[in-house]
C-alpha cells in the first residue's frame, strides 16, 4: 500500500469504534469507483463521519448514490451542482474538496 492508497487510511482515528452504519458509509465513501472521487469523498467522510447527525448520515447515503462521474465533476467544479441534488452536506463537501491538500491523508497535508 502507498501513502495515497485510500484503503490504508479508511477510517478516522477515534477514541471509540464507529457503529455499523458509519463503518459501512465510510467504506462506501472510499470505494466510489474512480481514484479521484475516492480521495475527495473518502477523505471528507473520514474527517467527519464520527460527528455526523442521523440526518447528515441520511444525506450522505443519498450523496453516495449519485453517479461517480457527476459527483467528481461537481466537486472539482467542472459543472455546477444541480438544484435537484444540492444539499447542505454536498455544499460542505464541495468547499472542503477545493481546499489545498484536499483528498490527501492528514500526514501528507
Amino acid at each position: 500500500m502507498t501513502d495515497l492508497d485510500p484503503t490504508s487510511h479508511p477510517a478516522p482515528e477515534l477514541d471509540q469504534p464507529l457503529d455499523p452504519r458509519r463503518r459501512r458509509l465510510n467504506f462506501r465513501a472510499w470505494h466510489r469507483g474512480t481514484k479521484e472521487t475516492d480521495l475527495m469523498v473518502g477523505a471528507f467522510v473520514a474527517r467527519h463521519i464520527a460527528a455526523f447527525t442521523e440526518a447528515e448520515l441520511d444525506e450522505l447515503e443519498q450523496i453516495l448514490e449519485l453517479p461517480d462521474v457527476d459527483l467528481a465533476d461537481w466537486l472539482m467544479q467542472r459543472r455546477p451542482i444541480p438544484a435537484d441534488v444540492a444539499s447542505p452536506l454536498l455544499s460542505r463537501m464541495l468547499v472542503e474538496c477545493n481546499e489545498s491538500g484536499a483528498g490527501l491523508p492528514p500526514h501528507l497535508r
